[in-house]
């Protein structure tokens, strides 16, 4: 288990816990007090900490090395009945932007999210979950089969950024991700769109475009990374906490603000802490909206999505 600097007390009590326990099985001491009262004293360090998290803070746990992936999310929602598609008939299958089809009960559901690896090897074979233009194009194409067939849509979003390579801007990543947010505002079927880790700038918007937006409680979505907007406005990034906390990156003000429809609610210590718990919470979320939306006419639905992205950002003097 790795811990985050501001999560050391947590990691002290869970070794003084641990060594409790060692002595009481290799020696005849009691010590079943002490081990409670170390216990009591480790569930209030935990609910005191990530109750008074930084917004830094939980940008430092949207990227914790144990944190669950689009696919780990997929696998343990749908299970055996996930069916992975691939390519996007144009240039070449985006190992970074992954999509299927999968079912949670009896309801089939058009999967589309980026995927990150979880050591070297594959981090560079996942390209650090930073799609080219043909994964936002294998995205799209995924999108217009479900609307074919009446599927709803669930995308999960967990990228830095779109790849800003010569090579992408060369294929049209720009234009890629354009198409997308067009495409997707007039899609007639359902979009449930789940903020699970990092939600960077147009590499995000890319997928992002749903009926219904929710961000699991330690990510972020916001224009740019508080490290980049940081040595943009600094020339240094040693103001990204400054930078996070000026750029209203979380759930809480990005649900203030109405650019997002919910919280899910994490297991206490974040998603890695408890990762059944985060599968059971995204799902539970998945089943809710989409019974909200399956009544929906495809006007209806349009329209109302419509309606909900253009009354975003108006204000009164």
């Amino acid at each position: 288990m790795e811990y985050l600097d501001f999560e050391l007390p947590i990691k002290d009590l869970q070794d003084q816990l641990q060594k409790c326990k060692n002595i009481g099985e290799e020696s005849e001491v009691d010590v079943t007090a002490t081990c409670r009262k170390i216990e009591k004293k480790l569930e209030k360090a935990r609910k005191d900490i990530y109750k008074n998290l930084t917004p830094w803070q939980r940008v430092q746990l949207s990227r914790h090395p144990n944190r669950p992936y689009t696919l780990d999310y997929i696998n343990a929602i749908c299970g055996d009945t996930f069916m992975e598609l691939h390519g996007d008939r144009s240039v070449k299958d985006d190992k970074a932007m992954i999509g299927g089809l999968g079912k949670i009960g009896d309801q089939s559901y058009m999967f589309i999210g980026q995927q990150k690896g979880f050591n070297t090897k594959t981090r560079q074979y996942r390209n650090f979950g930073m799609a080219n233009p043909e994964g936002y194009r294998k995205a799209l194409r995924l999108m217009k089969m479900a609307e074919k067939f009446g599927i709803p849509v669930v995308t999960l979003l967990d990228t830095p950024g779109a790849y800003p390579g010569l090579e992408a801007e060369e294929r049209g990543q720009g234009e890629a991700i354009a198409r997308n947010i067009l495409e997707m505002t007039r899609l007639k079927t359902p979009i449930i769109t789940i903020v699970i880790g990092e939600g960077a700038s147009g590499g995000a918007l890319g997928i992002g475009v749903g009926d219904k937006v929710y961000m699991m409680e330690n990510t972020w979505y916001t224009v740019i990374s508080p490290e980049s907007c940081s040595s943009i406005l600094w020339r240094s990034w040693e103001y990204k906490e400054q930078a996070a906390e000026a750029l209203k990156l979380t759930g809480t003000d990005m649900k203030k603000l109405k650019l997002i429809d919910g919280i899910i609610k994490e297991p206490v210590g974040g998603a890695h802490s408890d990762r059944e718990g985060a599968f059971k919470a995204v799902e539970s979320q998945i089943i809710a909206a989409f019974e909200d939306l399956k009544d929906l006419s495809e006007t209806d639905l349009v329209a109302q999505r419509m309606d909900k992205y253009a009354n975003m950002g108006v204000y009164k003097e």
